[in-house]
């Protein structure tokens, strides 16, 4: 991290390591490797490298390895990366990971590919972080190359909106969630309250949420083209009842 930052919400360890079970169910492990057709379907990538930006614990990573792409993970949480490193070496698949902050991850026009998947895009304090996030993974890509970023998109929060939710997990843990409107629309605050075996902890996040033509725009400027916007990973239309907010663009 560049000591010129602040540390945010998401330099806490404790948040990845506490939440992860919650945040990581090997049910979405078991979708991602069944939807990774439907991310190719949707980019038709011309090579074979990949920039997998905030890949977490490998959902995307490893899949797509599987499938012979050369992936590049990145993500800026020791947790999650040595999570990403076990999950690998249990599918023998090969990954490149670096632990670096996407802000500051540059390697210019090495990638046919660079994602940002569910809502790993848009944590930063200062939204104008974001436009620099758009023009690394401009920059980063090879002529043609394409990305996609996935996120929830106003609209669909609009619609499903409740300031709190509780529940009941597998294992009997409790999960409360409280969430927040602010800035006209424009951020999504959170409160997330464990109770496990009589035992509560609290985590706080937040982050930009955008609409369709908002992140469309984003990309844009950013030096994309070709940009389409999807409401899912089957490529419907993003119209009124969308599952997510999928943009995806290409290099010239």
């Amino acid at each position: 991290m560049s000591a010129r930052r602040k540390k945010e919400w998401f330099d806490n360890e404790a948040f990845w390591r506490e939440l992860y079970p919650y945040m990581f169910p090997e049910k979405r492990f078991t979708d991602a490797t069944a939807q990774i057709g439907q991310v190719l379907d949707l980019t038709k990538p011309k090579g074979k490298a990949v920039l997998d930006l905030c890949c977490g614990p490998g959902r995307w990573s490893i899949p797509l390895a599987q499938q012979g792409f050369s992936v590049t993970g990145v993500d800026r949480t020791k947790f999650l990366l040595n999570a990403a490193r076990t999950r690998a070496k249990a599918a023998e698949v090969k990954i490149e990971w670096v632990r670096a902050d996407m802000r500051d991850f540059l390697r210019p026009d090495s990638f046919d590919l660079a994602l940002s998947m569910l809502t790993s895009f848009g944590y930063f304090d200062r939204k104008d972080e974001d436009r620099l996030v758009l023009r690394n993974m401009f920059v980063n890509l090879k002529a043609g190359g394409v990305c996609m970023i996935d996120v929830a998109g106003k609209e669909q929060l609009a619609r499903v909106y409740q300031p709190t939710t509780s529940d009941t997990l597998p294992n009997g843990d409790i999960l409360v969630q409280r969430h927040r409107i602010a800035d006209a629309w424009s951020r999504i605050h959170n409160e997330w309250i464990l109770v496990r075996k009589g035992r509560t902890r609290s985590f706080s996040f937040h982050h930009t949420i955008y609409s369709a033509q908002e992140l469309r725009d984003r990309l844009a400027d950013a030096g994309f083209e070709q940009i389409k916007v999807y409401g899912s990973l089957d490529g419907d239309e993003y119209g009124p009842n969308p599952q997510r907010l999928i943009v995806v663009g290409r290099k010239a």
